[in-house]
């Protein structure tokens, strides 16, 4: 009897062994997540790079049928001040990257009032392809972009978050909130895993229509600028 079993036992280790047992089989527990890049930790670039390749392979999406570019963001991924706007334009769409037109012009402007500008701070924004007519992004589109925006956020794990316009702000903090109200206030937010300062103020777009407004926007901005002093947050210049 012990004989067949060591029979049987030789066999089995054979056919194994042919068929790389080793790649096909441990005794840890099944990870369904283990593909998953959203579950993989490697370096931030790395991570970026996935969370890209990620949100091009979107199925089903009428915003990436419409639009040219993905347009994912720009700046510095070791940034500790992140910057969401609401969606790509016309001239982002074209060149791949956020806020390249007018109001980027202008975002470059009020970055430079306090001694920033795009080579260090991060920029992106609340979804990755081009609203066709450039209207705001659908409930539904939101939806679809908030996982991987909120990724995006754990991956840059900024000290400070400036929310531009409504569509950012309501994404990130909630719907009940006014921007007219809300911007200029500081709020501490767990977002995924990451734990941030967070400050809302006009879209840059909506200043070119409102300049009465810019009033208000400087006062932000001297309020990021203090904020970054507080929290010691070294600018590479």
């Amino acid at each position: 009897m012990t004989k067949k079993i060591n029979y049987k036992l030789t066999k089995l280790i054979k056919y194994y062994s042919l068929i790389n047992y080793n790649l096909v089989y441990d005794n840890l527990a099944i990870n369904r997540y283990k593909n998953s890049t959203f579950y993989k930790q490697g370096s931030k670039e790395e991570e970026l790079k996935k969370l890209k390749n990620l949100i091009k392979n979107i199925k089903n999406c009428d915003l990436k049928k419409n639009a040219k570019n993905l347009v994912f963001a720009d700046g510095d991924s070791n940034s500790k001040i992140m910057i969401i706007g609401e969606g790509p334009g016309a001239n982002e769409d074209k060149e791949g990257y956020p806020f390249v037109g007018r109001a980027g012009q202008l975002l470059d402007k009020m970055l430079l009032a306090i001694n920033l500008d795009r080579k260090n701070v991060y920029i992106t924004n609340v979804v990755n392809y081009r609203p066709p007519e450039n209207r705001k992004p659908s409930e539904e589109e939101i939806k679809r972009y908030l996982p991987y925006l909120v990724k995006h956020i754990e991956i840059i794990s900024p000290k400070i978050l400036i929310l531009l316009g409504s569509t950012a702000l309501n994404t990130i903090i909630g719907d009940k909130e006014v921007i007219s109200k809300a911007r200029g206030k500081w709020t501490q937010k767990k977002i995924g895993k990451c734990l941030t300062s967070i400050i809302a103020s006009f879209h840059p777009a909506f200043l070119m229509r409102q300049p009465d407004q810019k009033k208000m926007a400087w006062i932000d901005l001297k309020m990021i600028k203090k904020k970054i002093s507080e929290l010691k947050i070294k600018i590479e210049n």
